[in-house]
């Protein structure tokens, strides 16, 4: 879980403009200008697809990850769309997620669902 100065972002809206404009880019900027000790983005459903598939998405997430975001996977859905090993390919941490996005919720943690 992230420390409580941390953001969860749970992106599962694979449409391209909002993933730049909104995803990306709040994740990048909260690292880049300190509103978030840490940001992790959670990829689930079509967004695994999307992250494993599109180079402009690719690119972003590689920026995101120099400005310090963390990037993690469901399983289950890289596993179902054949996106796992292009992810991992990307230093993004693979895992099942049911359990701990259960536990985000019951938490006081903040989390974003796009």
């Amino acid at each position: 879980m992230a420390e409580p100065d941390g953001l969860y972002i749970l992106w599962t809206n694979a449409d391209l403009l909002t993933s730049e404009k909104m995803v990306m880019m709040y994740a990048t900027n909260s690292m880049l200008r300190g509103w978030w000790r840490e940001v992790t983005v959670i990829i689930w459903g079509a967004t695994a697809k999307l992250a494993a598939e599109n180079e402009a998405i690719r690119e972003r997430i590689r920026i995101a990850q120099h400005a310090g975001v963390k990037f993690t996977a469901c399983k289950a859905c890289a596993d179902q769309l054949g996106a796992t090993d292009r992810l991992e390919d990307l230093s993004i941490e693979v895992i099942y997620w049911g359990q701990g996005l259960t536990e985000i919720l019951k938490s006081d943690e903040k989390l974003i669902t796009i």
